[in-house]
């Protein structure tokens, strides 16, 4: 009995070169498409990183000068006429003495030829306002200066930083730039006699904001950030690791319990402005705590930051094989001591690489700061909880509000600062992940 295949047309056996010109020709195409896709993919990540790339070296090339700021030399005369009259070295005259006088003195010691009060009070514009504080912080620190001649380095003003760093232009028309051609030729006389250097930026690092570029510093938001956070992460590590442990190990499998993780899922998708209205409303309007404090903004951030650390805490439970339960119990653990003993300490990496990043989020977050008042300008460092504080991310948004070009330098160089910590706080995340996972 024949059983090879028949074809329908003409009752004869199809020839096995036309099946394999049919195949051939589907492989070519399944080989093309998936060459095609794979250049598709590749070309998604080359912008996707090109943008990337970009965005840094934007943010770097405009932050960088910030790091250095402008110091003029000045031949100071401590005068005791101007500074200690009596003679008492009574601090308050000592704090309450004109050191502005001695720095108006200096100037016109260094440009004879200068008349005039226009001129005059240009002269003195090179000069930025924090000069009489740095001498009487000298004199105060050590009151033998009275009487002496010192060679004092103090800060330039923003114009005369800003065109040192050449992001003015001296060819532009004197009329479209804030520096003139007056302070541009006492600039360069300046600079010839080594009188001009750029030094290490430790203002942006020491000092609060300030309505000055040249004096305004990151200190404040730092310090804001940091008492945030911490409130932040003492009580959303441990509500959550505890409201995790609870759904995925003890919790009863009803409609309660589903309806609540329900709404954990959703709460880790609301936009975070919302718990910002349910701060300012809750904490503020209803218990009274004082606005801008960190206080509030870490019960805030920890609202937020709360279903984010319960899912990363249910999966790194889940992750823990059953075998390990079973073997607890089978010893004769109660299902508390196996979750305690042997359960709960495998799934802590997981738990913290979650809590991490759900921190690192945190920290980058301004929109529900801005609902309970930390946007106000806040100059003083604060000190403790309750004190007016202001984070990073509004100390930005407030930057990139004013528009001074100092500024603009300093914005990116705050949010450098900013990148650095999530890098960091990331980089732990992967650090704590690979150093204590099991692999099953």
């Amino acid at each position: 009995m024949n059983n090879k295949p028949v074809s329908p047309s003409t009752g004869s056996e199809p020839p096995s070169r036309d099946i394999k010109t049919i195949v051939n020709a589907g492989l070519k195409r399944r080989h093309a498409a998936e060459r095609r896709f794979r250049w598709y993919g590749l070309i998604a990540i080359s912008l996707g990183l090109a943008f990337v790339v970009l965005m840094f070296a934007n943010i770097i090339s405009k932050g960088y000068p910030a790091f250095w700021q402008t110091y003029i030399e000045l031949p100071i005369v401590f005068d005791p006429a101007v500074i200690d009259p009596d003679g008492q070295h009574d601090p308050k005259a000592l704090e309450n003495a004109d050191y502005a006088a001695l720095v108006r003195t200096s100037l016109r010691q260094l440009f004879p030829q200068v008349e005039g009060r226009h001129n005059l009070r240009a002269l003195y514009g090179l000069i930025s306002s924090n000069a009489p504080f740095t001498l009487r912080a000298q004199i105060l620190a050590n009151p033998a200066l009275i009487g002496t001649h010192q060679s004092v380095w103090v800060l330039a003003s923003a114009p005369v930083d800003t065109f040192v760093k050449g992001n003015i232009s001296r060819d532009l028309d004197e009329a479209h730039r804030p520096i003139k051609d007056q302070e541009i030729t006492w600039i360069d006389q300046l600079t010839t006699d080594g009188r001009l250097k750029q030094r290490f930026n430790t203002i942006l690092f020491n000092h609060g904001d300030s309505r000055e570029p040249e004096q305004a510093g990151i200190r404040g938001a730092l310090m804001g950030s940091l008492y945030t956070l911490l409130v932040t992460f003492l009580l959303s590590f441990p509500i959550g690791v505890a409201t995790a442990v609870y759904l995925e190990e003890f919790a009863p499998k009803n409609p309660w319990t589903d309806l609540i993780e329900v709404n954990i899922n959703n709460l880790a998708a609301v936009p975070s402005i919302v718990f910002g209205l349910l701060g300012l409303a809750v904490f503020i309007n209803f218990f009274g705590l004082p606005r801008s404090a960190p206080l509030v903004g870490g019960l805030v951030l920890s609202l937020m930051t709360l279903p984010v650390i319960i899912i990363a805490g249910r999966a790194a439970l889940t992750s823990v094989p059953p075998s390990i339960r079973e073997a607890a119990l089978g010893m004769g653990a109660s299902k508390l001591q196996m979750v305690g003993h042997h359960v709960l300490p495998l799934a802590m990496p997981g738990m913290l690489t979650g809590s991490i990043i759900g921190m690192a989020r945190a920290l980058g977050e301004s929109a529900p700061l801005l609902m309970i008042g930390m946007v106000a300008f806040i100059v003083d460092v604060p000190r403790s909880l309750f004190d007016p504080a202001t984070v990073l991310p509004v100390q930005i948004y407030l930057w990139a509000d004013l528009p001074e070009r100092a500024f603009v330098e300093r914005t990116s160089a705050a949010i450098m600062v900013l990148l650095g910590f999530m890098i960091l706080m990331n980089g732990l995340a992967i650090i704590l992940r690979k150093r204590f996972e099991r692999r099953w």
